[in-house]
């Protein structure tokens, strides 16, 4: 996999943490407060693929020539789920069967353990990706920091945008990023 197409996984990634920088971001963040939300999504969006990078790897050198169907099939289903969920929320929105905006957000980033569930919830797809890329051998270490510091920066422009954002906008560019994974992963099958 050539680091263009490392970058664009990265970013796809990164549209969960963004969607939810800007809900936090509508209901009002300090300026340390982004730091420390942004910080937090960067080692997350590091640690979660390397986890799932380093089981990859390994099944990448059992599975041989599948590994690529595999990491393909992987990225697909995730993307697939990704558009799924949100195209579901947002049917739900729209007849009224959900409340949403900030407003709803059970969970405050000014309490630790809320902040880390936030950033473990936005890198979830973050380990399972890294399993999938991991099996198409990648480079480890360039591949994870670049995850982590597109995941960092897309967060902080979430967090600085959420003000001026619309909650509907997340959730579209949510959709957009589960649809670049499912992209991603047809190029893997060829």
């Amino acid at each position: 996999m050539n680091y263009p197409m490392v970058l664009l996984v990265s970013v796809a990634l990164g549209v969960d943490a963004f969607s939810v920088a800007v809900s936090i971001g509508l209901s009002g963040i300090r300026p340390r407060e982004m730091l420390l939300v942004s910080g937090t999504v960067t080692l997350f969006h590091i640690f979660m693929p390397l986890i799932g990078l380093s089981l990859g790897l390994y099944l990448g050198k059992i599975a041989g020539p599948m590994a690529g169907i595999i990491g393909g099939l992987i990225l697909i289903a995730i993307g697939l789920s990704a558009i799924w969920k949100n195209l579901r929320e947002l049917l739900a929105a729209c007849t009224g069967k959900v409340s949403g905006g900030p407003d709803g957000m059970i969970l405050d980033i000014r309490q630790p353990l809320s902040l880390l569930l936030i950033a473990a919830g936005v890198s979830l797809d973050a380990l399972t990706v890294g399993f999938g890329l991991g099996a198409l051998q990648v480079d480890l270490l360039l591949t994870v920091f670049t995850m982590g510091l597109v995941a960092g920066v897309m967060t902080g422009l979430g967090l600085l945008f959420g003000k001026k954002l619309s909650y509907a906008f997340g959730e579209r560019a949510e959709i957009v990023g589960g649809l670049i994974l499912v992209i991603i992963g047809i190029q893997f099958l060829r």
